[in-house]
């Protein structure tokens, strides 16, 4: 599902693989508490989380794997956490969604939305 034109997140939700379904919506849920006053949008065919207008973090179901993306300062800043994932500068690839550390995305995210009001 690598660019969808899904018009709302719950949409792209629905036209997920079924497989995955149940953990991009857990993403979604982690990402909703732990952004609080965040905006949810579709941007670049995927579900964004902006603040001031600037998308902050992001996620989507890539044909062979689930993909988050943070910013590259919150990637840095647990770099340590992060060592033997399959990792960019800002993306974080899970080529399978059970393997998702959601500990992890909690405090990616926590840190996301402190970088954003900082």
């Amino acid at each position: 599902m690598v660019q969808s034109k899904a018009p709302s997140v719950e949409v792209w939700l629905a036209e997920s693989d079924p497989k995955r379904a149940p953990w991009l919506q857990k993403i979604r849920e982690s990402a909703l508490s732990n952004l609080p006053g965040f905006v949810e949008d579709m941007r670049y065919g995927m579900p964004t989380y902006s603040a001031g207008g600037e998308v902050t973090f992001a996620f989507n179901s890539q044909k062979q794997y689930v993909s988050l993306y943070v910013p590259p300062e919150v990637h840095a800043l647990n770099a340590e956490a992060m060592q033997g994932l399959d990792a960019g500068k800002s993306c974080i690839r899970f080529r399978k969604p059970e393997t998702i550390d959601f500990a992890l995305l909690g405090k990616l995210l926590r840190d996301t939305a402190a970088r954003a009001s900082g």
